[in-house]
Formats: C-alpha cells, structure tokens, sequence
C-alpha cells in the first residue's frame, strides 16, 4: 500500500466520482481507475460501489477512510517539517470558508497567500460552518473561515477577526419595515428565509429561537447570501442575518434591529492545534499581530 495509492483513494471518496478526482490529481482516468482496483486488489475487497452518475463507499471503503486522510496528513506534516527547516513553506493548504463572512476577502487573501508562497498548493471548499470546523478536526480542511456557532471540536483552535450584530430583513412593504426595532419574540409564527443546516445563521437563529421557548422553521432554505436577498425581495418573508448583509441591498430592502438573547455573528479563523507550516503562513498573513 502506497502513499499515492491512498491519496488517489480519499480523492475518489471525496468527490464521489473518478473523473473529477482525475482532473484533481492531474492523472488519467485510466490510471486513477487502475491504483484503485490494485489497492482493492492488495486489500482484498472492493472499496466503492459504481454508477454512471457517481461512487459510493463500500463498509470496507467507510472504514478505510478516516486512517488513510490521518495517514496523508502525516506524511504531509513530515515533509513540511523537513521543508521548514530548510526555510521553505511547501506543501497543500486547503481552505475552508462560509461564503459572505463580511470579515475577509477571501480571493485577494488567496492570491496575496499565493504571491508570496508559490511553492504551496491552495485548495478551497466553501460550506457552512459547522461542517469546516468538523472538517478542521478531522484534518480534510487546514484552516477554515467560519461563524463561531458556539461548537469547537477538540483538537481545534477558534480565533475571533471580528462581530458584528444580528438584524431583521425585511421588504420595505413588510409591517417590520416601519419599526425602531424587533422582539425576537415578534418572529415567532413568521414566514422565514434563511440558510440551511450548518449554516452560520441558520445555527445562530435556532440557538436565539430555543432560548426563547420557540422552534425555528424557515419556509425557504438557501446555501448562498443573493438568492436570500431576491426572496427577501419579493416580499415572500424575512431573515436573520448579519449587518454586512444588508448593506448588499441597502436601498430596496430593511434593515431592522433585533432585540433579544441573539448571538452575535462572529466569524473566526478555525485552526488545528498543530497547524502546518502553510496554515501558519496564512495566518501570519491573515491577522500579522
């Protein structure tokens, strides 16, 4: 069993499908089919199940799985080490971020990151915060971008960049629109929009909704801020969200306060407790003090 072989294997896991895990790795098809069936053939089992569409993992692949990425990251930390002494940053750093932080600019931190350390390869996921922070401990992410949803995983550090306040959004047709402020309690039985689960707001409003002695229920479910901001729009309900948010939209929708025992949107970098040499270089980068 090789090293090769095993990043082909968490590869194939991750994207559910060869031909993207081909381009991923820069190898033929052929040849990322032919290292997994020799691994399954050493094994003495089959790894995935295949279809047209995509592949799934066998019991023998699920178990496979968290060894193999805890195997790669070692190897992967032993050669950074070496390489650090030698006073080079090399190596991967992939990237986790939660779209719409409202904190960092995410593309012009990539390509100072990649200015400076070209001998790094960068990859970045985007997804909510929940699944980054669990991603970070279970070593598939090095750094990740997220909301503190008030969960940290052992083996995982949260460093706050900055909050900011929670606020209604409304159309300015909605009977918020002419208040100084909301209860939270007024939203209660109210048509929401907002994210899915894992999200940052969406964990920030269920924990205000529970403390409240009341369940959220969002009538509309999105993954990504804009199409949020067009169903806020068209009048079809209101959203929990950042300030940042509505300043996307400031002259067609409102902005309310809201009052109440609500979180506050704090977006934090979410860092193993031993980073890399490459994610401690970005984060250098990311708060230089």
């Amino acid at each position: 069993m090789e090293l090769r072989q095993l990043e082909h294997f968490v590869t194939v896991a991750e994207e559910r499908h060869f031909t993207r895990a081909a381009e991923l790795l820069q190898i033929s098809q052929s040849g990322l089919s032919a290292s997994i069936r020799s691994l399954e053939q050493e094994l003495g089992t089959s790894l995935f199940i295949r279809s047209t569409r995509r592949v799934e993992l066998t019991t023998a692949g699920q178990a496979l799985l968290g060894d193999s990425v805890r195997t790669l990251a070692s190897a992967a930390a032993a050669r950074n080490a070496v390489a650090a002494v030698r006073g080079l940053v090399r190596g991967r750093l992939t990237i986790g971020a939660e779209p719409c932080l409202g904190a960092v600019d995410i593309p012009a931190e990539l390509a100072s990151f990649r200015t400076a350390n070209p001998g790094v390869e960068v990859r970045l996921r985007y997804s909510g915060s929940v699944d980054l922070v669990e991603s970070v401990a279970g070593g598939r992410v090095d750094v990740a971008l997220v909301v503190d949803t008030g969960h940290t995983p052992p083996g995982v550090q949260l460093r706050p960049l900055s909050t900011q306040a929670m606020l209604v959004l409304c159309h300015p047709d909605h009977r918020f629109a002419s208040l100084e402020a909301v209860e939270l309690d007024e939203l209660r039985g109210e048509s929401l929009i907002g994210f899915q689960y894992g999200w940052g707001a969406q964990v920030l409003a269920r924990r205000a909704f529970a403390a409240a002695g009341f369940d959220y229920r969002a009538a509309l479910e999105v993954n990504d801020v804009h199409p949020l901001l067009d169903l806020v729009g068209y009048n079809l309900g209101v959203a929990i969200v950042p300030a940042s948010f509505a300043k996307k939209r400031p002259e067609t929708l409102k902005a309310i306060p809201l009052r109440g025992d609500v979180p506050a949107w704090t977006v934090a970098v979410a860092v193993a407790d031993e980073p890399s040499p490459a994610a401690i270089a970005f984060l250098q980068q990311l708060d230089p003090a």
